[in-house]
């Protein structure tokens, strides 16, 4: 087991708590191993009637995977993808897990977070959760299955898939990410009358569309959310708004399929190891992406990528 999982039976409840608060409870290899195990025992163990999933610490219930690591392995050449696998296989088996998971995302709830936390049978929210899928911002896409439920979102999981925003556990119960907030009702500002931008910005699926329509927006959100667009990996928005709209019709392990398969060529294109140096190392949140703008993405490099 890991010393970065903390796992203990009582009453039939067993609890796993990711125990690493100096990092926000970002996830390693070591621990998504000593999860699947925690799990697998727990499955066979008939005194074991449901599981809760915790963080520890006052930061939040977990930053999401652990990409400095990962980005120094794909600098190596090493193997990357076992990384994924190895996620995605935990989150997977918390999604179908044969007892019922409850998952508390108090706090920061982000990326690889939500992968753990967003699938189970019990999703509960706190007023000071703050939620993201910022893999845009480092040259990835949402990965970690999320996308299923970001597909099913609207205009909204649009805005937060290709810009990394934030949203709340108010937003997050409307998206379908959440199930009951455990302190009453909660602002969902991304879904209130001032966020009506979102709804009009977002009609398309094509991304120079959208960016176009947000900058050409009235509302100082709405020109914000194109400048953060704009910031963002322009293969990354690419890449993130197809496989967005792929996943309307995808069961959520073919979602999880598709973005192993997806990886698998997005991360050694160079724009994932940029923006992690960019954001996490040197943090001078200056990356050189590949390409210069959203326009300037050959249609067929992001074809060549969903050529699976």
């Amino acid at each position: 087991m890991s010393e970065f999982i903390v796992t203990e039976v009582h009453d039939g409840i067993a609890r796993m708590t990711l125990n690493r608060p100096r990092a926000i409870n970002a996830l390693t290899g070591e621990m998504f191993g000593a999860m699947y195990d925690a799990l697998t025992a727990w499955n066979a163990d008939d005194s074991v009637t449901a599981v809760e999933l915790a963080g520890e610490g006052e930061r939040g219930f977990c930053a999401g995977a652990d990409v400095r690591t990962l980005a120094e392995t794909v600098r190596d050449d090493g193997p990357f993808l076992q990384y994924l696998e190895t996620e995605y296989a935990v989150d997977m088996a918390l999604a179908d897990y044969p007892k019922p998971v409850t998952s508390f995302m108090r706090g920061i709830a982000m990326g690889g977070g939500i992968g753990i936390g967003g699938h189970v049978d019990r999703r509960i929210v706190y007023s000071d959760t703050v939620m993201a899928m910022p893999e845009t911002k480092i040259g990835f896409f949402p990965d970690a299955g999320v996308m299923y439920e970001l597909s099913r979102a609207g205009a909204v999981g649009k805005h937060v898939a290709l810009t990394s925003s934030t949203f709340t556990g108010g937003d997050a119960l409307l998206m379908g990410l959440a199930d009951e907030s455990a302190e009453g009702d909660l602002p969902a500002p991304l879904f209130d009358d001032n966020a009506s931008w979102i709804q009009e910005c977002y009609a398309s699926d094509d991304v120079l569309d959208i960016v176009a329509a947000l900058e050409g927006h009235g509302a100082e959100a709405a020109q914000q959310a194109a400048r953060d667009l704009r910031a963002r990996s322009p293969f990354a928005v690419h890449v993130a708004m197809r496989a967005l709209v792929r996943a309307r019709s995808l069961r959520l392990s073919e979602v999880f399929a598709q973005d192993l398969h997806l990886a698998e060529s997005v991360i050694p294109s160079g724009d994932f190891v940029e923006g992690v140096r960019a954001l996490l190392v040197d943090k001078d949140k200056n990356p050189h992406w590949r390409h210069s703008s959203l326009e300037a993405v050959p249609a067929a490099e992001i074809d060549r990528v969903f050529d699976y």
